[in-house]
């Protein structure tokens, strides 16, 4: 009778401890990978200059664009201008310095910033000449949506937690930030832009279980998230000089539910974390991810470019 006792306690551990290892695995472990991260980038793309007119590129905007996170030149803007040291077989003399060979480069984004603090960050754009196109990489609203990570009671720039009646007014006030800016960016460059805008990263891959990534709960977050998203993708679609960077939808399956392969989302060909340890910045293999995003799209301009 003890040795079937035994048995049977032995047994239930073993099962527990299968159950707890399969629970840090599917719900706890966060696999980064190894190697490219993204879609690919034909080659033909940048088999000849796609202009030899004058360039500017800027950076504005949060953290995403400053490149918190990466090591220095591993971030999306710096891998748009040139290849790092360590570049991926695959990307290699793929960036705007070969395709754009006039080409020069700001990059005015701050760590931490709101959309709030964007608009006044638009001072700070530089002058051009009027032969001088300017091409803005831009990522805004982040922060509006995670600070103070429900350490505060919500408002406007720092909404986290907020229910969806507290945060309508402040999304369709973030709706007027964000066209008062493309039309002053807009209006600053003589010889014209192209903002490239991307939408905003969800690391719950769409579920909105903000408590399984160690914040508070957020019960309406995943319909502000998409509210917010909604606003730029009608503000480039309302203005021929904006074009939409589709990072949200290509992020969707490489946040905290990555590595459950029942998930709708799961990327067996990559089932990796593309976020840094903060949650809501991407780590390397997620900037890489961004940097090819934008390249694709400028690429898909680039006849605008002549």
């Amino acid at each position: 009778m003890k040795i079937k006792r035994l048995l049977t306690l032995a047994c239930v551990g073993v099962l527990l401890i299968i159950a707890a290892a399969g629970y840090l695995h599917f719900f706890q472990s966060r696999p980064i990978g190894t190697g490219p991260a993204g879609p690919q980038v034909p080659s033909t793309v940048f088999s000849r200059p796609w202009s030899e007119k004058q360039f500017l590129l800027v950076g504005l905007g949060d953290s995403v664009t400053a490149g918190f996170g990466a090591r220095h030149g591993y971030s999306y803007f710096d891998r748009l201008v040139t290849n790092p040291p360590e570049e991926f077989e695959d990307m290699r003399g793929r960036c705007l310095q070969i395709a754009l060979p006039h080409l020069k480069f700001t990059n005015l984004a701050v760590s931490g910033s709101t959309s709030s603090e964007h608009v006044a960050h638009l001072s700070k754009l530089p002058d051009v000449g009027s032969n001088t196109i300017a091409l803005v990489v831009m990522t805004t609203g982040g922060n509006d949506l995670i600070h103070n990570y429900g350490k505060t009671p919500p408002r406007d720039g720092a909404m986290f937690g907020a229910t969806w009646d507290q945060a309508a007014p402040w999304v369709t006030n973030f709706d007027k930030r964000l066209e008062g800016m493309v039309n002053q960016i807009n209006g600053h460059f003589p010889a014209g832009c192209h903002i490239f805008l991307a939408n905003i990263i969800d690391p719950t891959d769409g579920m909105g279980d903000t408590e399984l990534a160690g914040l508070p709960a957020w019960k309406d977050g995943e319909q502000i998230v998409a509210a917010y998203n909604e606003v730029i993708r009608r503000c480039a679609a309302k203005h021929s000089f904006v074009h939409i960077v589709d990072v949200h939808g290509a992020f969707i399956g490489h946040g905290i539910h990555c590595a459950q392969f029942w998930s709708a989302h799961y990327d067996a060909k990559d089932p990796h974390y593309w976020y840094f340890v903060n949650l809501e910045d991407p780590n390397e293999r997620g900037y890489d991810a961004i940097r090819r995003l934008f390249l694709l799209e400028f690429a898909r301009t680039a006849n605008q470019f002549q």
